[in-house]
């Protein structure tokens, strides 16, 4: 019963694997070969990669948009709504600043960066980019132009709009029945299309990883072998520790089956480096193998991929403490206080930003007073940790969306408990008959 999900999983792992290798191999012995570089990887693995990520993305906006319509409406009422999105938002906040608290304690006992030689002051060319208001922020949560926002991808709005249309769809009643009906089946058909993406996903990864590996390589990691250590091991207490305490306390459900079916979502997630490019995967994840509602994981997925910044945060405890250790700076009690306070703040108020662990590093630095030329230092290795980091948020953002729906009761135990539910289907279309095409043809 199980073999077609963990063929495609198994399937998707090995072509990681032979990405990394060949990735790593390439950078080892043919940096410098041209032929390699422009036709290998620059040419057909960057074209390859991107077809994947560009395929991912496709379906981002209007997956979302049918499946909150429909998942809204779902709920049956407004109240129910601002109850699931409540303790959605209260639990992405707890999971942040239970995140950036381990990687404090964890960084503080190992000493990451000690013994390093480096001035206070020392200039490294780094410019961070530059972090918005959060009054802006705020202002900028609801779209002057909802098709620019759909357009420009801007999932915020986009979530601000749908949900705002689907409870006016739910005001109006009986005639907002069909439309509801429609947004139902439009979900179906995208879950198709998830489908379809999901079975070209082992090549799509292994081209992602040869790229990656082939222009990064694995030597990379040996100088900065404690900061990058470090935030690895905490990434991992992080999930397999904090999220599934949670989920077994709050959840009430077993932390083994979750992280079993979770694997291909935190696959996809670890190859993209995006959240959002993941919702496809995990909405699917979360609804057909968990048992998840779709009236609770239509809203909580995407609010969790735009909010939850578990990964992030984890960096930025590990970072602070190894970039104070680096530059001889004793930040104290009050200094690593200041750091989760800010991680939790910044996770909601820079939502959405692109280079947003980078903004939001920047600007913990400059409130405990470090260095923010530091962040250079780090920067060599985050491209691997990003990949860490995203497979964190994913599985917080699913870890959150279970706990939501057994207390709202929306969760369908049965599914959530056969190792074999919600496996990729094959693909086929449907053939007519000889019968079926003379009739057809007159």
């Amino acid at each position: 019963m199980s073999r077609p999900a963990n063929n495609m999983t198994t399937k998707i792992l090995i072509w990681m694997f032979f990405g990394m290798v060949l990735g790593s191999l390439i950078n080892a012995f043919a940096r410098d070969v041209a032929l390699v570089q422009d036709y290998l990887v620059e040419g057909l693995f960057h074209v390859a990669g991107a077809l994947f990520i560009d395929a991912l993305k496709m379906l981002v906006v209007p997956l979302v948009t049918f499946s909150l319509i429909y998942g809204v409406c779902g709920i049956g009422s407004v109240s129910a709504l601002g109850r699931v999105g409540v303790r959605a938002f209260l639990l992405f906040i707890l999971t942040t600043a239970l995140a950036i608290t381990l990687a404090i304690g964890v960084a503080v006992v190992v000493g990451p960066g000690e013994g390093f030689e480096m001035r206070n002051g020392e200039q490294s060319g780094f410019v961070p980019p530059p972090a918005p208001p959060l009054s802006q922020v705020i202002i900028d949560l609801v779209p002057t132009n909802p098709v620019a926002a759909y357009a420009n991808g801007n999932m915020l709005q986009i979530i601000f709009f749908t949900i705002l249309f689907a409870i006016c769809v739910l005001m109006i009643g009986e005639r907002g029945r069909s439309i509801a009906q429609g947004a139902e089946r439009m979900n179906e058909v995208m879950m198709e299309l998830v489908n379809l993406v999901m079975h070209v996903a082992p090549y799509g990864v292994f081209a992602l990883m040869a790229k990656t590996f082939s222009q990064q390589g694995l030597g990379m990691i040996m100088p900065m072998i404690s900061y990058f250590g470090v935030v690895a091991v905490v990434l991992l207490l992080h999930v397999t520790g904090t999220l599934m305490l949670l989920l077994r306390l709050l959840g009430r459900v077993s932390p083994l089956m979750f992280l079993k079916k979770m694997r291909t979502a935190q696959i996809f997630a670890f190859s993209t480096s995006s959240s959002n490019a993941t919702i496809p995967v995990t909405l699917r994840t979360v609804e057909k193998r968990l048992g998840v509602d779709n009236s609770t994981a239509a809203f909580v997925v995407p609010f969790g991929a735009t909010i939850n910044m578990d990964g992030t945060a984890i960096m930025q405890g590990v970072a602070t403490v190894f970039i104070a250790n680096v530059y001889g700076i004793e930040l104290g009690v009050t200094g690593y206080v200041t750091v989760i306070g800010m991680a939790v703040l910044a996770s909601i108020g820079t939502a959405g930003v692109p280079g947003v662990g980078l903004i939001m590093l920047a600007m913990v630095f400059n409130q405990v007073g470090l260095p923010v030329e530091g962040i250079a230092l780090i920067m060599g290795v985050d491209r691997l940790l990003d990949m860490m980091r995203t497979a964190v948020n994913v599985t917080g953002d699913a870890v959150v969306t279970t706990i939501v729906a057994r207390a709202e009761d929306n969760i369908r135990l049965e599914i959530f408990e056969d190792p074999a539910a919600g496996h990729v289907e094959e693909v086929h279309l449907p053939r007519e008959t000889p019968r079926q095409r003379r009739v057809a043809d007159g």
